[in-house]
């Protein structure tokens, strides 16, 4: 891995209104039309390399290969096409990151469903399931997955009638088991299902605000990593960001199945006490958690950057306390460190570096603000079409030249030459 974008000068266009319009100078290269392809293609070609793994309720672990992943992929997304899920009835995944959540998120972009993985809280810690009730509404789902079901029994109050519910273990009266999908023989009908989705296809939801994905923008946005991280490896990631968001489920997880790596389900740092990463990529209140670990125990820090490559931290509230301390970590471990902006409408990275340039393909336009400050907008083939069914919301977020406001604020690193990066972050 050589990540050095930070060395790389932003090609600029200036308007007489001020208004930047910053590209970086590195071409995107090809890329996938849909992720499904490269679980196919690492199945093909590292077919009993661990795609994922976690530990179990006796903290015994287990895992998954990329030939495996595939097998139970296929056979989930036929048991969603035999039961005639679509855009219209997509699936909905309540339970946080597990094996079983990744495989039925695979199975439904066989198939050429919609899923959409909701923050725990919605369900957990909602005492009259409000922000539930509205998605329901909203996505009119016709699966809603838990991983376990008596712990989620409390919200399946609200899962409107027709809908089934499906869980792995623990299960309620009523609901399907996940091994059902499991054991659902293939036949023509996921092939065809399959062969009819393309770049263009919706495969994922986001809330709180509904952000729609299609396979463009998911294989798009791994293809600008790559080509600012140029991988020599197969990434390792000890990760437990979650995938409702953005930097877990769309950067971390995207990662990993684009190029072939494996990804070590985290509680915390619990995991880290055992694996070591090869990229450790999380948001700055995950970092703030790391660092007394890193000055306290000699042991784990020695574990924890025997073959660590990059630090990664994403975010637009990265102090400059945190990046003083990551710095110095950093230096003292010769590990480079980036830091990086990112976006859900921008399916995850928008800049990568210190000072950030923005990723290849990606578009930046910066709208002359307040106290030095450029409002940041962004165009390109990783940016979102707009939000679910909310046409007024989508309206709003783009500007006339189709540019999505996100809502975020930059600095120039050097306001004589903006050609040398941008800023982000809180300034003290």
């Amino acid at each position: 891995m050589s990540p050095s974008p930070s060395d790389r000068s932003v090609l600029i266009d200036r308007r007489p209104d001020g208004t930047l319009l910053a590209r970086s100078p590195l071409e995107l290269g090809p890329y996938a039309e849909k992720m499904t392809e490269r679980l196919d293609y690492w199945a093909g070609r590292a077919s009993y390399r661990t795609f994922l793994a976690e530990r179990d309720s006796g903290g015994k672990w287990r895992n998954v290969t990329y030939a495996e992943a595939q097998y139970f992929a296929r056979r989930i997304g036929q048991a969603l096409v035999n039961r005639g899920l679509s855009v219209e009835r997509p699936v909905i995944i309540l339970s946080g990151n597990s094996i079983e959540h990744a495989l039925l998120g695979l199975g439904a972009m066989y198939a050429g469903v919609p899923y959409s993985p909701l923050p725990e809280a919605y369900s957990l810690g909602s005492a009259d399931f409000a922000e539930l009730r509205e998605i329901f509404k909203l996505l009119t789902p016709g699966l809603i997955f838990a991983d376990e079901g008596k712990k989620f029994e409390a919200a399946r109050a609200v899962i409107p009638e027709g809908a089934e519910f499906v869980v792995n273990e623990n299960p309620v009266k009523g609901a399907t088991m996940f091994a059902d999908l499991v054991n659902t023989d293939p036949s023509a009908s996921i092939d065809h299902a399959h062969s009819h989705t393309h770049a263009e296809t919706v495969f994922k939801i986001l809330f709180p605000k509904g952000v729609i994905y299609t396979n463009r923008m998911w294989c798009s946005s791994q293809e600008q990593a790559r080509a600012v991280f140029q991988f020599d490896e197969p990434p390792v990631l000890v990760d437990g960001l979650p995938w409702s968001g953005s930097l877990g489920g769309n950067a971390n997880l995207g990662m990993v199945l684009y190029n072939g790596g494996s990804l070590y389900i985290d509680q915390g740092t619990r995991n880290l006490n055992v694996m070591a990463p090869t990229i450790y990529s999380n948001e700055p209140k995950g970092f703030e958690a790391l660092l007394p670990h890193l000055h306290s125990d000699a042991a784990f820090r020695k574990r924890f950057f025997s073959r660590l490559k990059l630090l990664y931290c994403v975010g637009g509230e990265i102090t400059q306390e945190l990046w003083r301390d990551l710095s110095e970590v950093s230096q003292q471990e010769h590990v480079p460190l980036l830091a990086g902006l990112a976006s859900s409408e921008a399916t995850s990275h928008v800049l990568i570096g210190s000072p950030g340039v923005p990723v290849p393909g990606l578009e930046l336009k910066l709208v002359s603000g307040d106290a030095g400050q450029f409002e940041a907008r962004v165009r390109g083939p990783n940016v979102t079409w707009g939000y679910w069914r909310r046409l007024d919301l989508t309206r709003v977020s783009l500007d006339e030249e189709g540019f999505f406001k996100l809502g975020a604020f930059v600095r120039l690193a050097d306001e004589a030459d903006p050609s040398r990066g941008f800023l982000f972050g809180k300034a003290e």
